[in-house]
């Protein structure tokens, strides 16, 4: 770790800093779920959600830089190659056999609310290491990812 004033002890730091990297994983990994559903989706809803998965990726992409600078303000380094999400993450692979509106939402919903459980987990960690801010962090992720969960499962929950 690097040195730093943050009066964090270096055994909080680095465990918050390990999690925050698995996180970071995660949040890699969905982003470019995401981002395959935006590019492939086909259907008559096609516009709605081909701009929602976009949005979506949007702030996907900024939960992945919040949570690589807080592991890096903690005198950590933010291990956030591709290489690394693909070891790390526990999102399941998304599938590529896919095109309709509703498989992706489905396989989106799985991604988002495995992220969001994940997330939720570490607040939990976090608070119980004596990290607040990491805490409040995750709790932040955390209603995003489940307001997009809920924008998503939306489309599941209707008939046509």
């Amino acid at each position: 770790m690097f040195p730093t004033k943050n009066d964090l002890s270096e055994s909080v730091r680095a465990r918050s800093i390990e999690m925050l990297n698995l996180r970071l994983a995660d949040a890699i990994a969905l982003q470019t779920q995401v981002k395959q559903a935006h590019w492939n989706v086909k259907g008559p809803h096609f516009i709605g959600l081909h701009k929602l998965f976009d949005e979506i990726s949007d702030a996907v992409l900024e939960y992945t830089d919040l949570i690589a600078e807080r592991a890096v303000q903690l005198g950590g380094v933010a291990e956030g190659t591709a290489r690394m999400a693909v070891q790390r993450t526990l999102l399941k692979p998304y599938p590529l056999d896919i095109s309709t509106g509703k498989a992706h939402c489905e396989a989106l919903s799985s991604a988002l609310a495995t992220f969001g459980q994940a997330v939720r987990q570490g607040i939990g960690e976090a608070d119980r290491a004596g990290d607040k801010d990491t805490a409040d962090l995750y709790t932040e992720v955390s209603r995003g990812v489940d307001q997009w969960l809920w924008f998503v499962e939306a489309h599941l929950q209707a008939d046509a």
